[in-house]
């Protein structure tokens, strides 16, 4: 579990480094937050142990990561940035509204989740399963599916 935390402090760390590339930096958010998750379902699906301390700390970067997506939405998704090396879809910016609301819900249930502190494995996955569940609706709606 230790290296779940120091892995995790250190995705947030650099995660905080400064918007240089919209795309860039809003797949680095991305993939911080998959990581972030990966570790997370590992435990929900018993391949790690459940360890209290550390589900906190996954589930705060967790917030951490939509907290700093969600404060800079524009700067992330700014106009001109739909083409080029991205899985964005156009709805995007179609429906800016639609996305934010999506992803509004999503930091949401993170924040909830976190502020659970979940005391045990069932705990976790019904928080994890909401989370998913958003990941799943924006990625339908608002990500082009890789070939």
């Amino acid at each position: 579990m230790r290296k779940l935390i120091l892995a995790i402090s250190m995705l947030a760390f650099a995660g905080s480094a400064a918007f240089a590339d919209p795309i860039q930096d809003r797949q680095a958010l991305m993939k911080e937050r998959g990581k972030i998750a990966g570790q997370l379902s590992k435990v929900v699906k018993g391949e790690t142990p459940y360890d209290a301390a550390a589900v906190l700390v996954a589930l705060k970067a967790l917030q951490a990561n939509a907290e700093k997506f969600h404060a800079n939405v524009e700067t992330l998704f700014p106009a001109g940035s739909e083409t080029g090396d991205t899985t964005a879809a156009p709805k995007i910016w179609e429906d800016m509204a639609g996305f934010k609301t999506v992803e509004e819900k999503y930091l949401a249930d993170v924040k909830a989740a976190a502020a659970a502190a979940p005391a045990d494995v069932d705990a976790l996955k019904a928080g994890f399963n909401t989370i998913g569940g958003d990941c799943g609706t924006c990625h339908q709606t608002y990500r082009i599916k890789k070939g």
